[in-house]
Parts: C-alpha cells; sequence; structure tokens
C-alpha cells in the first residue's frame, strides 16, 4: 500500500501521567494539518527493511498551525515505543492522515456518553471546543467516563473538571478500577468505567453513546448499552489494539 506521508517533526514529549507519555508535533512542512476532532494519525517506520505504521488519536482540537499532539502508553518492548521514546526536540517521523470516523456529528440535541479507558480519551479531548459549543445552546448534555486504575493515572484530568466546573451540563466521571475512593468525592469512583454507566439512567430517545480504548470495555460497555435500549447507531466504537513487538 502506497502513503502519501508528511514529515512531522518533534517539538516536546512529557511524561503526564506514570504510565503515558505526551508528544507535541508540528508539520516541518508549514502545511496545515485539516482533520476533525477525534480523527487518528498513522507514524511510519522502516523495520527490517519493509514499511510498518502505528495509530494514534490526535489530542488536540484542530488548528491552522499544523500542531499535532498524541498520547502514548508505552510497551515494554514495543517497537513504536522504542522509538517515540528515541526521540529528541527537533528530530523527525513520516505520519499520514488523517483517518478515521469516530467523530462529532450533526445530532440533534442529545447527552452524549462519552466513555473512555486510559489512552482512549484522547480524541474527548480534542472535541472540547465543539462540546463547548454545544453546551452553551443548553441543548446538549455531556458525562464523560474516564476509566483508569489509579487517580495517578487521570490523563487530562484537570481540563475534564474544568470543564465540569465551567458548564452545569457537563459532568466528569473519574473510575479507578484498583484504588477506593472517598464516599464524600463527587466525581471519583470506585470500579470498571463500564459498570458506572448503571447509574446514569441512559435513555434511549436521548442518549448517544460513544466508546474508545480497551476492547473488553467497549464490548461490555456496548452490551450494556444495547440492553438499555440504544440502537446500533447511537452506539459508536473505536477500539485501542496495542502491537506488542
Amino acid at each position: 500500500m502506497t502513503w502519501n506521508t508528511f514529515p512531522l517533526v518533534l517539538e516536546q514529549a512529557v511524561s503526564v501521567t506514570p504510565t503515558v507519555r505526551h508528544f507535541a508535533f508540528r508539520r516541518a512542512d508549514r502545511e496545515p494539518f485539516d482533520y476533525v476532532a477525534g480523527q487518528f494519525v498513522n507514524l511510519h517506520w522502516e523495520r527490517e527493511g519493509k514499511r510498518t505504521h502505528r495509530s494514534y488519536s490526535v489530542a488536540n482540537p484542530p488548528a491552522e498551525d499544523g500542531l499535532v499532539e498524541i498520547a502514548m502508553a508505552p510497551v515494554e518492548g514495543g517497537f513504536a515505543t522504542g522509538k517515540l521514546n528515541a526521540l529528541a526536540p527537533g528530530d523527525m517521523v513520516e505520519a499520514s492522515g488523517p483517518y478515521g470516523r469516530f467523530v462529532l456529528r450533526d445530532d440533534p440535541p442529545c447527552r452524549y456518553l462519552l466513555v473512555a479507558t486510559g489512552t482512549g480519551v484522547t480524541p474527548y479531548r480534542s472535541m472540547l471546543p465543539r462540546i463547548r459549543e454545544l453546551l452553551t445552546t443548553g441543548d446538549y448534555r455531556v458525562d464523560l467516563l474516564l476509566g483508569v486504575r489509579s487517580p495517578e493515572e487521570l490523563l487530562y484530568g484537570d481540563e475534564f473538571r474544568a470543564m465540569a466546573e465551567g458548564y452545569e451540563n457537563f459532568s466528569f466521571h473519574a473510575c479507578y478500577s484498583r484504588t477506593s475512593v472517598p464516599e464524600e468525592s463527587p466525581w471519583e469512583y470506585s470500579g470498571y468505567v463500564q459498570n458506572r454507566l448503571a447509574d446514569l439512567d441512559v435513555s434511549p430517545e436521548g442518549d448517544i453513546a460513544y466508546l474508545c480504548g480497551n476492547p473488553n470495555m467497549v464490548d461490555q460497555a456496548a452490551e450494556f448499552l444495547k440492553t438499555a435500549g440504544l440502537g446500533i447507531k447511537a452506539i459508536r466504537r473505536e477500539k485501542y489494539l496495542s502491537a506488542r513487538t
């Protein structure tokens, strides 16, 4: 397959949680990067004489300055993990895209249930400006549910909490699978993120769900939502599969 690639230059790489690194690239050719929030890019490398690639959701909102941010959960011994961690500011990597249909559509007023595990929350971060536009109309509501093992792994949690504090029709639910939560916490919960859906009074008439991240979570959440009456078109999914080598 022939890929139409373009060069990205690394500007910054930082650890944002104990298990995730955030990379900020910019197009080296100074061209804009046109995409819709929720889409992903492929990064390309040579490996043993063959071309290979890995896919990453774009973590920043669309802009005209060619900025492309991604989040990576390192895989021990992983090829792409090694390649990305070896990059220094100024180094370049080939990319292609954008790809994907995991985007907000022109839906009538509804409640969006945005559910994610780990780095599966990155598409929702890129959607924040569009979500703000919808929330200001007063006709939409958003519940964003993020599942991680512990509070230290809460990716972009401060940004989502700020949204919840600024908009009464936006709620953030942090779900910890391996940590107990004080009962008085109004936004933190113990247990798997998909189990939190049972407490949200899912409505077949007014809810649209987005599910992104661990395949087991996506499958279990989708099954619950179907049982609750949501139609297949109201359940939009994107599974993250880690390449182990």
